[in-house]
This record gives C-alpha cells, structure tokens and sequence, in this order.
C-alpha cells in the first residue's frame, strides 16, 4: 500500500478547508463587525497519543499504539476552528443609528425568527413601524428584554437621538430639543466566546442566552461609529499564497507516487521477467 499517496491526499484536502476559511474571510473584509475564522491543523498521531488512555475500547492501549501505521496518522489535517474576536478598526459614518463596541467580548442582542441571537455589527435602522432594526429587519433588544419584553420604538417625532458610552439612548420631547432618557441597549458579554457559534447574517448563537445580564456601565458604545472586520486582507493573501503552494506541493507528491514510483516498478520488474 502507498501510504505516502494517502498521507498527500490528506494534507491536501486540509490545505483545501483552509482555502475556504481564507476566501470567506477576505469576502467578508468590508462587512460590518466580521470577525477572522482559523483552522488549527495538527495530525491524528498525536491527538491519539493524548488520548488513547481514555479510550474505552480495550484495543486502543499503549500495547496497542506500536500497531499503527505512523506513515499515515502523522498526514496534517484539521483538529481545531477558532474565531478572532478582537475588535477591528472603527470608522466614523455620523449616522446617530450607527454604533460600534470599543471592548472585546461584548455583542448587542437582536432578535431573530430563530430566537435572540449575538451580533457586533451596529449599523441599525428604523423600520416602518418606528423600531430599532438591524439592516437585515432584526429587532434590537432594550436591556429589560428578558423580563418585560418589547423592543426599542422611535416615533416620527423623535428626531433627536443621543446615546451615552454605556448604552443610554436619550430622545427629544416631540417638537421640542429637551432630551429625556429613553430606551438602554442590550449590551452582552458572554462568559465564554468560543461558544458562539456563527449562523450567518454577521450573527452567533448562544447556548445560555436567557442567563445573559445587561452590562449597563460599559463605557464600550461609540454612536456614530462602525466597527470594521478585523480580517487583515494582506495577512489573507498570504497566507491564500501559502497554501495554494502546498496543495502543489501535495498534488507533486500524490503524482509521484502513482504515477513515477509504479512505471519504475514496472520497469524493474519487466527486466526481470
């Protein structure tokens, strides 16, 4: 069997899931909020070296580990995905509805027809009926949301929005420029990022959301202001680069193997014959 061949394919579709991971961040380098996905590769060898001890199965011991073929398990592959949550740039749009989160691990709370979901993204808008939206129609929660409901209502007459760093929004007395205090935003910040998951729509799932407190001194929210992507589109490149050097570099070895390594065996054993 031609192990080498096995072990180059291997590496090659890893180098491949990288491909996507990059192409998906730099398609995403102007989107509002993104954060940079990676992939951690390492190889099956070790990971069973780590666990084989715990394994209930009676055959995958230490006895048993000489057996493996260490040609094959030691092929790179992916064991890891991972998100960047550290904030990217901030850029001014004057829009009194624009907001961006000045803090890492902080998200405002939206909700979704799936459920209330976790975004960075604070390019909001007003819909029809006077509420607090984000661009994709996604309400935007007031920080009494779990235990009085309701969403955040700008009436025509209201046009006059000031919000403070921690959340506060402040809104005129109709035809009038008194402020007076208004709805807070839903400033979240979960125990644990790496359990968010990424659904689409620059949004994440939360497992423990109804847990989630509003942190009402953030001091975090900058209104007029976007948070860019903080995916470095040169770092991409790269790496993009990279990568596509090593699947050349697999696709070399793979060819070798079936193609150079098999005519020289049949050479030698013609001769024989």
């Amino acid at each position: 069997m031609q192990s080498g061949y096995y072990s180059s394919a291997a590496g090659m579709v890893t180098q491949f899931n990288r491909l996507d991971t990059i192409a998906n961040n730099l398609a995403n380098v102007n989107t509002v909020g993104f954060k940079e996905d990676n992939l951690i590769v390492g190889d099956f060898s070790r990971l069973y070296k780590e666990a084989r001890d715990e394994l209930p199965n009676a055959n995958h011991s230490e006895d048993g580990a000489q057996f493996l073929n260490r040609a094959m398990t030691k092929a790179p592959q992916v064991v890891d995905a991972y998100t960047d949550f550290s904030v990217g740039n901030t850029q001014k749009t004057d829009n009194s509805l624009d907001f961006a989160l000045s803090r890492e691990g902080l998200f405002f709370l939206v909700k979704t027809p799936q459920g209330v979901r976790l975004t960075r993204d604070g390019s909001f808008t007003k819909d029809d009926e006077g509420r607090l939206v984000t661009k994709s129609g996604y309400e935007v929660l007031p920080n009494d949301y779990f235990e009085a409901g309701g969403n955040i209502a700008i009436s025509n007459d209201e046009n006059i929005i000031k919000v403070d760093k921690s959340g506060q929004m402040y809104k005129n007395i109709p035809n009038s420029v008194k402020l007076i205090p208004g709805s807070h935003l839903f400033i979240a910040q979960p125990d644990n990022v790496a359990l968010l998951k990424k659904e689409g729509d620059n949004l994440y799932r939360y497992d423990g959301t109804a847990d989630l407190k509003s942190l009402d001194g953030t001091e975090a929210v900058l209104q007029g202001f976007v948070e860019k992507s903080n995916v470095n589109a040169v770092n991409m490149m790269t790496q993009m680069i990279e990568t596509n050097r090593l699947v050349g570099m697999y696709q070399k070895a793979m060819d070798t193997q079936m193609n150079d390594m098999n005519r020289d065996a049949i050479e030698k054993l013609a001769k024989k014959a």
